[in-house]
């Protein structure tokens, strides 16, 4: 991989970390303004040893490293930078078997984003997704059964995967919907502690880390570069917790372009993961490409606002 394929890497990497975590800055942002500053200046500087190094530096080099036993733990960080022919031999028989359960729950975020939760509608098909939610079990059901099916006549293991993937989807959907009562429960219950609502942003970063985590192997296999990426975007979310989310709320289509790259990651590890060959640059290129251009719808519908508020003279 050539610096110029490096840099777009982890450019598209920082880019998509920080717009997928989104809500987790606006939840950090409600519940930090409730703390004191000693307390908000720790989440602030250790947090970000916490939520960089340890989560989003360990939890890819865990994955790669469970997907492929037999790099051993060490290799599994620095076979980017190994020569040795059995290495790349090896990360080549698991490599499907880490996207296609990743894909799985990339692909399911997005249809359960797409059918039940609440939004801005960016797209005016999202109108009629919004009013056909009882469908996602089902189209979710479809589509696992099927991926199973074609990933049978390949790999058992890859089959496997794939339910690994859908299961982690549902584990960590539970966290985020307990997150979401334990942030209302907080803002009712004034007595709680500094350091209660300190671990529950801990545990919070790292449940909505997993997104941007497994997300980041759409882009490049390199631990080291979605360390560098993820963390980067990782920091910037930490500052614009305190000093911008509320100019990130202004933009409210955001979120819609972080859900369509979701949604295109996961086909591109879905894809991968069944033999078809997909440049290292798409994954970039399309997710800069999608969230600029929910960016720009953004921005017209601020000016558009704008004008209609501006009072009309004769």
């Amino acid at each position: 991989m050539d610096i110029f394929s490096i840099i777009l890497v982890v450019v598209g990497l920082c880019v998509f970390e920080v717009v997928s975590s989104f809500d987790n800055a606006v939840v950090n942002a409600d519940v930090l303004a409730t703390m004191s500053p000693k307390w908000r200046k720790w989440f602030l500087i250790w947090g970000i040893f916490l939520g960089v190094f340890l989560v989003r530096g360990l939890l890819p080099w865990l994955i790669v490293w469970m997907a492929n036993p037999t790099l051993g733990f060490w290799n599994s960080l620095t076979f980017t930078f190994s020569n040795d022919p059995q290495v790349a031999e090896s990360l080549e028989v698991s490599k499907p078997i880490l996207l296609i359960g990743g894909g799985m729950f990339l692909v399911f975020l997005f249809f359960h984003w797409l059918f039940l939760e609440e939004k801005n509608f960016g797209l005016s098909v999202e109108h009629f997704f919004n009013k056909q939610g009882v469908w996602f079990f089902a189209i979710s059901s479809l589509i696992l059964s099927v991926t199973i099916w074609y990933a049978l006549k390949i790999n058992p293991m890859m089959a496997f995967a794939a339910s690994i993937g859908s299961s982690a989807f549902f584990i960590v959907h539970g966290f985020k919907e307990y997150a979401a009562r334990a942030e209302l429960e907080m803002k009712n219950n004034r007595n709680l502690s500094d350091i209660s609502k300190l671990v529950y942003l801990e545990i919070l970063d790292a449940t909505f880390s997993i997104d941007g985590v497994i997300g980041a192997f759409a882009f490049t296999m390199s631990v080291p570069l979605i360390l560098l990426g993820n963390g980067l975007g990782a920091i910037v979310v930490r500052e614009l917790t305190i000093k911008g989310v509320d100019k990130i709320r202004g933009y409210p289509y955001l979120k819609n372009g972080a859900m369509y790259s979701i949604f295109f990651l996961g086909a591109i590890m879905l894809a991968e993961s069944f033999g078809v060959h997909i440049p290292h640059y798409v994954a970039p290129i399309i997710t800069l490409t999608v969230i600029g251009l929910f960016l720009w719808k953004s921005i017209r519908c601020n000016r558009s606002n704008l004008n209609n508020s501006q009072p009309q003279h004769p």
